[in-house]
């Protein structure tokens, strides 16, 4: 692997933030604490339970593209109701995590339902109990926004990951269309408050502030939905 500077990704120029600056910021409010998280999504967790196959006409495709290469074992960070799984289709063994016991159920029927060999916890992303070089690949997908500390839960991330490894990041994040920014901007605060979810978050800068090495980034859906592969330094 050739150096390069941490944070910066190597086939890809940063984006610019200087129009940005005076938009309200998510992580300027009281960080909601996990547990806090977890409560929100355990009470929204059978409804996003239900919508799961429109949600897979929506963003199928993106998690496809993002994970159908993650390899060996795989720890899916903030797993959710287990829509990522399907897509594991090289992996040797998955493992699941969430804050939520309600999100850990679903994702439960959803290994069942795949026939997937895999393992479920209940865990907070910033406190892994797995030992350093766990993982062949960390995935994650719509989450980093809604992490108390998302630099800490990503330098937990990396600690799990084996040399050599990747972690696949699939986030969503402020519009490059004007109109679109601007209602993401005008909803934040109260988005943020109600489902602790940033939604305004820049994840590409959220990554670029910890050790990993950007490798690529991906960005579609008028800069809605980013992808990031990383490599532990």
């Amino acid at each position: 692997m050739n150096p390069s500077t941490p944070g910066t990704p190597r086939d890809q120029p940063n984006r610019t933030t200087s129009d940005r600056t005076d938009r309200p910021q998510s992580d300027q409010l009281r960080p909601m604490s996990a547990e806090e998280i977890a409560d929100s999504y355990g009470d929204v967790a059978d409804e996003l339970a239900r919508w799961s196959r429109l949600e897979r006409l929506f963003a199928g495709r993106y998690r496809r593209r993002q994970f159908e290469n993650a390899a060996g074992r795989v720890l899916d960070v903030a797993c959710g109701t287990g829509r990522n799984f399907r897509y594991l289709t090289t992996a040797t063994d998955v493992v699941g995590i969430d804050i939520s016991d309600e999100m850990l159920a679903h994702a439960r029927d959803e290994l069942d339902g795949l026939a997937l060999d895999g393992t479920l916890h209940r865990m907070d992303a910033q406190a892994l109990a797995f030992p350093a070089d766990s993982f062949d690949t960390v995935i994650s997908s719509f989450a980093t926004c809604t992490f108390p500390d998302p630099i800490t839960a990503l330098r937990e991330l990396q600690r799990v990951c084996k040399p050599g490894g990747q972690l696949l990041f699939l986030e969503h994040s402020r519009s490059d269309v004007a109109p679109l920014a601007w209602l993401q901007d005008w909803r934040a605060e109260s988005h943020y408050q109600t489902a602790g979810c940033q939604l305004n978050h820049e994840p590409l800068e959220t990554v670029q502030k910890t050790e990993l090495v950007i490798e690529k980034t991906d960005e579609q859906l008028f800069g809605l939905v980013t992808g990031i592969e990383a490599t532990p330094p």
